[in-house]
């Protein structure tokens, strides 16, 4: 998160204006402060652009024979749209197979949370989930679904609130073998969705 008290300030000010744009006082008392909160707000639902998966990952890369599937299941994340900045939100379930390495289990929520973190689309955080996964331990293969809710689909257009929209992304053995995929597949859809 920046710290930059001008760049805050002028985030304060657009939001002042957005609020007076709209047709609200930005001087009543329930929102004197509500342009510094917003801004808080902005800077914490964004984190992801000051993380990255190496710093996340740390030392948590560890030499393991292991061969079978790890998935860690029901990763809760939460987002914003690129599209109307409104927040998106569901689970993450991500699978890899090793190849000599494993990663500490809690990594995985982590990975998803560095680019959950950040302006979305769904399509493309399924994607940079999967990819940083394959970087960090060159595994056999990866597995990653995605089941969220968007605000910009239940808020406002369609408005469609019990509409969910499901992304994979398969690599490796997970792409390339049938068995595996529908094994993963399989335990990904297995629980509860939202």
């Amino acid at each position: 998160m920046r710290s930059d008290p001008a760049a805050a300030l002028r985030l304060g000010d657009e939001i002042r204006t957005i609020l007076d744009e709209i047709g609200e006082d930005p001087d009543r008392e329930g929102l004197r402060r509500t342009p510094e909160r917003v801004e808080t707000s902005l800077r914490w639902l964004t984190r992801g652009y000051g993380l990255s998966v190496k710093d996340v990952v740390g030392s948590a890369v560890f030499e393991e024979s292991h061969q079978s599937m790890i998935m860690v299941r029901d990763i809760d994340l939460y987002s914003l749209c690129e599209h109307h900045m409104l927040p998106f939100f569901g689970r993450a379930h991500v699978a890899y197979i090793p190849d000599g390495k494993i990663v500490g289990l809690s990594k995985l929520p982590r990975i998803v949370d560095v680019f959950a973190r950040r302006l979305q689309v769904q399509e493309r955080l399924t994607d940079q989930v999967a990819d940083a996964v394959m970087d960090v331990l060159q595994p056999q293969g990866v597995g990653v679904v995605i089941e969220a809710a968007h605000f910009c689909m239940m808020m406002r257009g369609v408005e469609k609130q019990n509409s969910r929209t499901v992304t994979s992304a398969l690599r490796g053995v997970f792409r390339d073998d049938p068995k595996t995929r529908d094994e993963f597949l399989r335990l990904a859809h297995g629980g509860n969705s939202y």
